[in-house]
């Protein structure tokens, strides 16, 4: 996967970042796109990564070989690929448990991230903590949290530390639209903007939380304006357009990089998965998701983006899918191969004696 890239890495500014955003699908990929090929290019191979190794995912689940909960990102790759192409080395990231595609875009190993998966020991918690606790202090990565809402205090802690430090990093912090109406995240938007602390909260509507709608479920359905009573700004941004949300990140990311404190940014993303492996998902239609799968996917956007630039044509594009179902299958391999842990792994980092 690429790596986190500078924040000034890309010029030029696009409007689809504008509350409006959402209703404007479709807008900004007509035009020129606003980064270099090497880096749409990037980004392109990062969101396959993303959707070939859940894919893979789902198999091996319906194997027998992955247990527990297992929620898929299929769907909502461009958030978390755009966001990261606007953070710098050394910025943090923290989600919740729908937690593969965010591991993978901060440069984690498909194979540490699938054998973990599996419970192997070759995953990045030795096999312990599965799909939802996965972590890695090289790459910045935090979580992964089974907990609905909790990488909101958390994520905003790891903010309150990097201003008392001054050492001018930024928390980027994922939650979903169910997330967004728990407690804990409005006592994190109050104190972040009390010490106008270097947070972006990304909150990543995927319309349903578990398995009902945003309609249904939230007094106010534009999530983006949850800040306005602690002067939070926000945007809401097409979730499935990362042109457009590389450019919204870009913007409030500088803002709280700025010193000017949290900024708030509402992805209109879709999961065309239950919410996990065990989720039928009968609370849609299958007209729904197949709107989305064939009009509005975020891979399909970009390709058709890079093609009409004379970035790339579709067979040098086909060669990349194989490149990367490679690597997913690499991945899928390590894990089948890695042994389980030993049982003593059982009483390793449960305490510390003083």
């Amino acid at each position: 996967m690429a790596t986190k890239r500078s924040a000034s890495s890309s010029s030029s500014k696009s409007s689809s970042t504008s509350k409006s955003g959402a209703s404007k699908r479709g807008a900004s990929r007509s035009k020129k796109p606003s980064v270099a090929k090497d880096e749409l290019l990037a980004w392109y191979k990062d969101m396959l990564v993303i959707r070939r190794f859940e894919e893979k995912a789902g198999q091996l689940y319906g194997m027998g070989l992955i247990a527990g909960f297992c929620h898929l990102y299929i769907g909502q790759e461009a958030v978390v690929v755009g966001v990261q192409g606007a953070l710098e080395d050394g910025d943090q990231v923290i989600t919740g448990y729908r937690d593969h595609g965010h591991m993978l875009a901060t440069g984690m190993d498909p194979k540490g991230v699938m054998a973990e998966l599996t419970g192997r020991e070759g995953g990045y918690s030795r096999g312990k903590g599965g799909s939802m606790h996965m972590f890695s202090r090289e790459k910045q990565f935090f979580g992964g949290h089974g907990i609905v809402g909790a990488s909101v205090p958390i994520g905003t802690g790891l903010a309150f530390a990097d201003a008392y430090r001054e050492n001018g990093k930024v928390c980027a912090t994922y939650f979903g639209d169910g997330a967004a109406n728990q407690g804990q995240v409005y006592e994190s938007f109050n104190m972040a903007k009390l010490w106008n602390l270097p947070v972006v909260y990304v909150i990543e509507n995927n319309q349903y939380a578990m398995g009902t709608s945003v309609k249904r479920s939230s007094a106010e359905t534009h999530l983006y304006k949850r800040g306005a009573s602690f002067n939070i700004p926000g945007d809401e941004v097409d979730g499935m357009d990362i042109l457009a949300v590389h450019e919204a990140a870009k913007k409030a990311i500088k803002h709280a990089r700025d010193g000017k404190g949290p900024y708030i940014l509402e992805m209109k993303t879709y999961r065309y998965r239950g919410h996990s492996m065990s989720d039928p998902a009968k609370y849609r239609s299958r007209d729904e998701v197949n709107e989305y799968r064939e009009h509005n996917d975020p891979i399909d956007n970009a390709r058709k983006t890079i093609v009409d630039a004379g970035y790339a044509d579709e067979d040098a594009l086909k060669e990349l899918d194989k490149e990367v179902k490679a690597i997913v299958n690499e991945a899928a391999e390590f894990a089948k191969e890695s042994p389980e842990p030993d049982p003593d792994e059982l009483y390793t980092d449960v305490l510390v004696e003083g």
